[in-house]
């Protein structure tokens, strides 16, 4: 059996999420707030006083908007009630494969968190930088029943803290590489032969996000299908 790894959530939230989260859920009940809109979010006292709390020193700019996102998605994970779905290796070619398999009809939650095999799948998180693997991603509809997408980048246990990336969006169309590369094939030097898989700009994290969705919803439709 695969070891179970610790989520994002888990290591940011698990201690508050019990404390902090039911009073802006109940402040968005008080006022008729949708929770998936972000602007609407960010409107309540709670929640501005708990990214307050979390911000780094000097936390400005890029970096408290991708704290923002973090706290969004957790709270939402949070009120779908923490489905994780765990991607095995098997499941690792049909996902980053050219051509996207047709997705499965089946529910998926409101909110979840997707994690990935550790170490196969890379991406440049932040342009110019290093290399970074994928842990997984926080996947929820917004208000408009588009899908957010949250990628979770280096996480490892000799580092503090990790990158997020967020792209949100209707499924793209017709997406293709710069170069002419398939989709999601490694952009690292002997990657290919390892076995590794690229993601490269947001349009791919998104498209890996809705393909994702489609892996959930299949195993929603397989569980519903069980005796």
């Amino acid at each position: 059996m695969a070891d179970v790894r610790a989520t994002p959530f888990d290591l940011v939230f698990a201690s508050l999420a019990e404390d902090r989260f039911p009073a802006i859920q109940a402040a968005a009940l008080a006022g008729a707030q949708d929770l998936r809109d972000r602007h609407a979010f960010l409107m309540l006292r709670e929640v501005v006083q708990l990214v307050h709390e979390l911000r780094p020193d000097g936390g400005v700019g890029e970096g408290m908007d991708q704290l923002v996102a973090l706290v969004h998605h957790a709270v939402l994970f949070w009120l779908a009630g923490t489905p994780t779905l765990n991607v095995t290796p098997s499941e690792i070619p049909g996902l980053v494969a050219p051509a996207a398999l047709t997705p499965a009809d089946g529910d998926t939650p409101p909110a979840w968190y997707a994690q990935v095999p550790e170490r196969l799948i890379w991406a440049a998180a932040v342009p110019g930088s290093a290399t970074e693997p994928l842990d997984g991603c926080f996947l929820a509809a917004d208000a408009n029943e588009s899908l957010r997408v949250l990628g979770v980048f280096g996480l490892r246990p000799d580092r503090m803290g990790f990158t997020v990336v967020e792209v949100d969006g209707d499924r793209p169309r017709g997406l293709e590489r710069v170069d002419g590369s398939p989709l999601f094939s490694s952009t690292m030097p002997g990657g290919g032969r390892a076995g590794l898989s690229s993601v490269v700009g947001p349009e791919e994290l998104l498209e890996l996000g809705w393909r994702l969705k489609g892996l959930a919803a299949g195993h929603s439709a397989a569980a519903t299908q069980s005796p």
